[in-house]
C-alpha cells in the first residue's frame, strides 16, 4: 500500500460573476489538485482551495508546498492516515490547504480499499438529507436584494448573506433582502470578522426581528477573547469559523463558551482527520456543525458532504461555490437539485475524479 507516484496540479477556473465578501472580491477559483498512486494499483484524489487572507496560502504556494509534502510521502503507507498527517505537519508548520488535499486523496484510497463510499468509511449513512444554501455576495443593497430575489426564484430554500460594513450598511441589506423574498425563507449572515466587538453587538441586535439562524464570524479572529461577549450578547446564534481551523480552536471556544455552532473547512482544518477531531468534540458538547469550504470544486465539496453524513451534530452545509464555477472537469461526484439538495454518490471511495483532459492541461509536478 506504498506511495508509489503523486501528481500536483494548478487549477484555475473563472467564476460566472465575482465572488465578494467583506475580505475583498474574487474572479477565480485558483485550486491545487493531488492525486497519488499506490502500490495496489488504487488512485486518490484531492483538492483544495488556498485563501491569501484565511489560511496564508495561494495556489502557487500550495504547489511550491505540495512538492515538500510529496517529497516527505513517497513510499509511506497511504492506509496509515495518522502517520501520514504526523509526518506532513512534521515538515512544514501550518499549510493547512494544501495538506487537506494529501488528506482527501488518503481517504479516497483507503475507503476504496475498504470497499466502501467514504461515508460509509467514516461511520455514517444515507438517512440524512443534505441541503446547501446560496451566497449573496456583499455590494449595494439594492443589488444584494436582487440577487436574493434571483436565488429564491432559483428555488433554493436558504440564503447565506455576506455582511461586514457599517452598522447603517448592513442593516438596510438585511432589511431589503427581507422585503424583497419574505420573512419566512431562512436567513444566514457571515461577516466573515469584518465587525468589532462593539458594532458587532449593535448590529446583531439589530437584526433580531429578521429571521436569522445563524451570524459566522462576526468579529477578527484574533479577538476570540471578546467572542464570548458577543455570544451572550447576541440574540442570533453565533457560529465560529475563522476561529475554528482545528481541534486545539475548538476545545478553546468550548473552553470560552464563545459559540454556538461550529464551521468546518476541510481547507482550515488540514482534512478529514483533524475534522473528526473537532466533531468528536462538537458531539460531546452538543455543539452543533455546519461543514462549508472556499472555492474548491465539486470533488471537494463531494469529500465535504461524505462527510457531512457521518454525524447527526451536521445540520448544515455550504457546498454552493462549485455552482459559481463557468465550467466544471469534476467526472462524478454529488449533484445538485434546484431546491439545493445534495446528492452523495454511493460509489465506492469519493466517487469523483478529474477529467483526464483537463488534467493534462495544467501545469504539473510528479513525485
Amino acid at each position: 500500500m506504498k506511495i508509489t507516484q503523486i501528481d500536483i496540479f494548478q487549477s484555475k477556473i473563472k467564476l460566472i460573476e465575482p465572488f465578494v465578501t467583506s475580505l475583498g472580491p474574487v474572479d477565480h477559483a485558483e485550486n491545487v489538485i493531488v492525486r497519488i498512486r499506490i502500490t495496489k494499483g488504487l488512485i486518490g484524489y484531492g483538492e483544495c482551495s488556498p485563501y491569501l487572507s484565511i489560511n496564508g496560502e495561494s495556489m502557487e504556494t500550495a504547489f511550491a508546498v505540495g512538492k515538500i509534502l510529496a517529497n516527505a510521502l513517497h513510499g509511506i503507507n497511504a492506509l496509515k492516515i495518522e502517520e501520514c498527517t504526523n509526518i506532513m505537519d512534521s515538515v512544514i508548520y501550518g499549510n493547512s490547504s494544501i495538506k487537506s488535499a494529501f488528506d482527501m486523496a488518503l481517504y479516497d484510497i483507503a475507503s476504496q480499499e475498504n470497499g466502501m463510499p467514504l461515508y460509509k468509511f467514516l461511520g455514517g449513512d444515507q438517512h440524512k438529507k443534505l441541503t446547501t444554501d446560496y451566497t449573496v455576495s456583499i455590494g449595494p443593497a439594492m443589488k444584494m436584494a436582487e440577487d436574493a430575489k434571483k436565488i429564491k426564484e432559483r428555488g433554493f430554500r436558504v440564503i447565506k448573506v455576506k455582511l461586514g460594513g457599517s452598522r447603517e450598511e448592513d442593516v438596510i441589506r438585511i432589511h431589503n433582502i427581507r422585503e424583497a423574498i419574505g420573512y419566512e425563507m431562512p436567513l444566514r449572515i457571515d461577516a466573515n470578522q469584518g465587525w468589532d466587538t462593539k458594532t458587532a453587538i449593535e448590529i446583531l441586535n439589530a437584526l433580531q426581528p429578521y429571521n436569522i439562524q445563524h451570524c459566522e464570524e462576526p468579529i477578527p479572529r484574533w479577538n476570540f477573547m471578546e467572542l464570548p461577549e458577543v455570544h451572550r450578547q447576541s440574540p442570533i446564534p453565533i457560529m465560529a469559523d475563522e476561529s475554528c481551523c482545528d481541534d486545539h480552536d475548538a476545545k478553546r471556544l468550548i473552553d470560552l463558551q464563545a459559540c454556538d455552532l461550529f464551521n468546518i473547512k476541510l481547507g482550515k482544518s488540514s482534512g478529514i482527520f483533524k475534522a473528526k477531531k473537532i466533531i468528536e468534540l462538537a458531539e460531546a458538547e452538543g455543539i452543533k456543525i455546519q461543514v462549508g469550504g472556499f472555492l474548491e470544486s465539486r470533488l471537494a465539496f463531494t469529500a465535504s458532504a461524505h462527510l457531512a453524513l457521518s454525524s447527526a451534530n451536521i445540520i448544515h452545509c455550504d457546498f454552493d461555490t462549485p455552482l459559481m464555477f463557468e465550467h466544471a472537469p469534476v467526472v462524478g461526484g454529488i449533484t445538485y437539485a434546484k431546491d439545493g439538495t445534495v446528492t452523495v454518490p454511493d460509489a465506492i471511495g469519493l466517487g469523483a475524479s478529474f477529467d483526464e483532459k483537463y488534467l493534462s492541461s495544467l501545469p504539473t509536478f510528479t513525485h
